[in-house]
């Protein structure tokens, strides 16, 4: 986080019950003007993810949300998947919510390194996250960190607010402002490609490339799935 602007932790401490609603109903996880005619909400994105991993293999959610509605859908269909989120309601919420996963998920804070082990996943979601950190410490450490933890070979889902500066909206969803940092192609592919991650091309069809949608508030959001050399 960013020592000048709070981005969103307060917001997620007033508002977990709520997002976890909202994140679970599907509320604002419908995709608008998609790139890619096949992308049309988060489902998509974790039908795609399961195409490209081992089955049951292991996976973090990085950023899970209040509620961990991700981890608790990859945990269903089998894999060993963990999530961490900055703030503590978040997590709190996830285990009210989905007691299977309690000992799943856990508080981190994406701005400074991750306990995992080296090319311990198989798999690192990373969704709708880095609009929350400060772009120093999201290409100085966030990205580098999440590389470091995937297997060789392992997938990287990576979904980010594109522009340059900071944006302010009013998310009709909450009744409130919202602020978001943003970021461009360029200098996401340039860390992520410094680290050995390949962006996984589209073929027949399939979900690939560098996909753009634009989301209810409405924000306009870049997705990417990326390879790890070896």
């Amino acid at each position: 986080m960013s020592s000048n602007l709070d981005y969103s932790e307060s917001f997620y401490r007033d508002y977990a019950t709520r997002y976890a609603e909202v994140s679970h109903n599907y509320i604002q996880s419908v995709y608008i003007n998609s790139s890619h005619p096949a992308l049309k909400g988060d489902d998509d994105l974790l039908d795609r993810m399961v195409e490209l991993v081992p089955e049951g293999g292991r996976g973090l959610d990085a950023g899970c949300g209040s509620g961990a509605r991700d981890v608790f859908l990859y945990w269903q269909r089998g894999y060993d998947v963990y999530g961490v989120d900055a703030v503590d309601e978040n997590i709190q919420e996830a285990r009210r919510l989905h007691p299977e996963i309690a000992d799943r998920v856990a508080v981190a804070d994406l701005s400074l390194p991750l306990s995992h082990p080296d090319g311990s996943m198989d798999f690192v979601l990373c969704n709708a996250v880095i609009q929350h950190i400060a772009p120093e410490k999201t290409l100085g450490t966030t990205i580098p960190e999440l590389v470091r933890v995937l297997k060789p070979g392992g997938a990287l889902q990576f979904m980010f607010k594109v522009g340059s500066g900071v944006a302010t909206v009013f998310d009709r969803d909450y009744g409130t402002d919202r602020s978001f940092q943003l970021y461009t192609v360029d200098e996401v592919l340039k860390v992520l490609e410094g680290h050995g991650m390949t962006v996984i091309p589209e073929e027949e069809g399939k979900l690939g490339g560098i996909m753009h949608f634009t989301d209810p508030k409405p924000m306009e959001h870049v997705v990417l799935f990326a390879r790890k050399a070896g």
